[in-house]
């Protein structure tokens, strides 16, 4: 059985994470408040993230902006697209 969160990103119950995926208090925060589908979408935007701005997650540099980036996307007002990108065809 899966345990159950109101979900901050979507605004609904939902299947809550099953571990917590970030170390420290956003990782527990997010583990307390943000569903599984809303971590996949976090994750598809991390990604894209990465590629747009050419990241190295292994950079501290990187990984505060990529940090801050979850922060907003969570719990802020959002995390924007980089102006240049260009959704990809489907």
């Amino acid at each position: 059985m899966s345990r159950k969160v109101h979900c901050v990103k979507l605004d609904k119950e939902a299947d809550g994470l099953k571990w917590i995926t970030y170390p420290g208090e956003l990782g527990e925060r997010i583990f307390q408040q943000v569903s599984q589908e809303a971590w996949q979408m976090w994750l598809s935007h991390q990604t894209m993230l990465i590629n747009e701005y050419r990241l190295t997650p292994i950079e501290p540099k990187a990984r505060k902006f990529l940090e801050e980036e979850m922060e907003k996307f969570f719990f802020g007002g959002g995390s924007e697209k980089p102006k240049e990108f260009v959704e990809p065809e489907k």
